[in-house]
C-alpha cells in the first residue's frame, strides 16, 4: 500500500530537529542561503556532516558548483532569520551579521554553532540531493539552539 505523502510529512514532523541556515557563494560570487533542518553529524574521523536539498530547489545549482558551504546552527534568538531564509525574498542576507568563511560561504555571527565545510560528496536519493561536507573549521557558542517540531518552533526543555 502506498504511503500518503501528507501522513508521511506529519509523521516526519514528530521528530524534533535543530534549525540551520546553509550558505554558499554561487559562481558569480552571490551569497546563497536557505533554512534547512535536514542536517546531521556523520563522522568524527574524518569530520563529516550531512544535509539534504530538494532536487527541485532553485538553490541546488549554486550548492553543486560552490565546492564549499557553511552550516549555521541557529540560536533561539535567531528565529526571525529562520523564517526569512525559508521565504522567497530578494536579499535574505539584509538581516543578520554575516562574514565570509571558507570558500566565501557566509557565516552567521552568534549562531549556536557553525561548520565551514568543503563538499566531499553528493548523492541523489529520491527527490533530494545529499551533501556530505568535510568540516574545515567550526565554532560554537553556549546559547540555546532553535528547535523545530510538528510545524512549530520550540524551546529546548530542561535537562532530563
Amino acid at each position: 500500500m502506498p504511503i500518503d505523502p501528507a501522513a508521511l510529512r506529519s509523521a516526519f514532523g514528530r521528530f524534533a530537529t535543530g534549525v540551520t541556515i546553509v550558505t554558499c557563494l554561487d559562481p558569480k560570487g552571490q551569497r546563497v542561503g536557505l533554512t534547512v533542518n535536514s542536517f546531521s553529524s556523520l563522522s568524527l574521523d574524518p569530520a563529516l556532516v550531512l544535509w539534504s536539498l530538494r532536487v527541485s530547489s532553485q538553490a541546488l545549482p549554486a550548492f553543486v558548483e560552490a565546492g564549499h558551504f557553511a552550516v549555521n546552527v541557529l540560536a533561539e534568538t535567531q528565529m526571525p532569520l529562520s523564517r526569512r531564509f525559508a521565504s522567497p525574498m530578494p536579499d535574505r542576507f539584509a538581516e543578520g551579521e554575516w562574514s565570509a568563511g571558507e570558500g566565501g560561504s557566509p557565516v552567521l555571527a552568534h549562531a549556536a554553532a557553525v561548520f565551514e565545510c568543503a563538499t566531499e560528496q553528493r548523492i541523489t536519493v529520491g527527490d533530494h540531493e545529499l551533501f556530505v561536507g568535510r568540516v574545515l573549521r567550526l565554532q560554537e557558542h553556549d546559547v540555546p539552539p532553535l528547535v523545530f517540531q510538528a510545524g512549530h518552533y520550540r524551546h529546548l526543555g530542561r535537562v532530563l
